[in-house]
């Protein structure tokens, strides 16, 4: 029988942690984890319904776990800024996020609350807004901040020209660029943070190939039936052939957020053939994520598109927990 990877999680009592996407798939493994290791996990989430019935699976699977909603579209910079309000209100500092949640491909440029591009707005914007509005609370807990990434980051470029995709559109180059922006700016977050002194750790992982429902129907984008990919990778996934399962490709992102091993700026992935699958180790960055000046670039743009600065002088004063974003 053959090998299931996996990783012993440290003991998380007394932390607490925040999990994008865990209505289902990767981010429902990752905070089903979590809280198992003793985690306070707080999952937010789009659709209410659907996050109470991911509560109630972790709660079959682990008992004593503590894990609770909060609303959050980051489809909308207005959700991101109401949960950053909420979190700072509560006062608590955060000492794990993992930047999970995503889409992929929708067939027609289809743009967010604030008229970006869906997988821009979602991917790497909503992210970028949710990381600043969190700012003093990570800075409050010394937090590990990992952001998940994509085999699509591999290759591509930023379409610096276009970046809203306004007159062309490519939903994989689309995908591809929102992960290669995100993954830059977990990188550049990072260096930032060493520089000013905000005690942040943050890394990149990517889950490989697994069946999520990233390639599933999904009306509300405007797919209506699974992609043939989707079918395909469900297909080799169940058999064992070179793919991981969802238990197995959501490991290099637990790594990245709670092993005593993971470090800042580095990248963590599966480790079997073509990285499509296996157990978490680090690998090299992807190409397109070595420009640091590409990294400080989508930094400045991103500020100035969520309208949610970092700090820059005062990068390094004593922080609150309920220091305001502006």
């Amino acid at each position: 029988m053959p090998h299931t990877p996996d990783i012993t999680v440290p003991d998380l009592t007394g932390k607490r942690a925040v999990v994008t996407g865990a209505s289902d798939g990767f981010g429902l493994g990752l905070a089903r984890r979590l809280a198992a290791a003793g985690a306070e996990v707080l999952m937010p989430v789009r659709n209410p319904r659907k996050g109470e019935a991911a509560v109630a699976a972790i709660r079959k699977q682990v008992p004593y776990a503590n894990v609770s909603l909060r609303a959050l579209d980051l489809s909308s910079l207005g959700s991101v800024a109401a949960l950053g309000v909420t979190l700072r209100e509560e006062g608590q500092p955060i000492h794990i996020l993992i930047n999970n949640a995503g889409v992929m491909t929708p067939p027609d440029r289809r743009t967010t609350a604030d008229g970006f591009e869906l997988q821009l707005g979602t991917n790497h914007l909503g992210h970028v807004a949710l990381v600043a509005h969190l700012l003093p609370l990570l800075r409050a807990g010394r937090a590990r901040v990992t952001s998940q990434l994509s085999v699509a980051a591999r290759s591509g470029t930023i379409n610096w020209d276009d970046l809203n995709w306004d007159r062309s559109y490519n939903g994989m180059r689309a995908y591809s660029q929102s992960k290669i922006a995100f993954g830059l700016f977990g990188l550049e977050l990072d260096r930032r943070s060493r520089a000013g002194g905000w005690g942040i750790t943050s890394n990149l992982s990517h889950p490989g190939v697994a069946p999520t429902n990233l390639l599933a129907a999904q009306p509300v984008i405007g797919r209506d039936r699974d992609t043939p990919r989707m079918r395909l990778i469900r297909g080799l996934s169940r058999r064992g052939i070179l793919l991981g399962t969802v238990e197995t490709a959501l490991l290099p992102a637990l790594y990245g957020a709670t092993s005593p091993k993971a470090e800042g700026g580095r990248f963590y992935g599966p480790d079997g053939f073509g990285n499509l699958g296996g157990g978490p180790a680090e690998q090299d960055l992807y190409r397109p994520l070595r420009n640091n000046g590409d990294a400080v670039r989508i930094w400045r743009i991103s500020e100035e598109l969520t309208t949610v600065p970092f700090p820059t002088a005062e990068a390094g004063r004593p922080h609150s927990v309920n220091d305001n974003v502006a």
